[in-house]
């Protein structure tokens, strides 16, 4: 990690919080630098809308959230995002 980029927060630090499932309605747990997680009750996958932010267009940002991170966020967007 190069330097404090506020935009990546979510990826160095991620939280979690408490999403609804769309196909059951049950409460499922997703960290924010999760592309998706599984329903604990039915299985379908929970997405997590990530949106735009600056990894997506940032040079340094494979040094700055770890290559892991950039390329989840990739792969997140390059199918379209949620």
């Amino acid at each position: 990690m190069i330097f404090s980029c506020p935009g990546a927060s979510h990826f160095k630090e991620p939280k979690a919080k408490i999403v609804k499932c769309q196909s059951c309605g049950a409460e499922a747990e997703l960290w924010s630098d999760e592309a998706g997680a599984l329903c604990p009750k039915c299985g379908s996958v929970v997405f997590n809308n990530m949106g735009q932010c600056c990894i997506g267009w940032c040079r340094h940002a494979r040094e700055c959230v770890s290559v892991e991170a950039y390329n989840n966020y990739m792969e997140h967007n390059r199918k379209g995002g949620v």
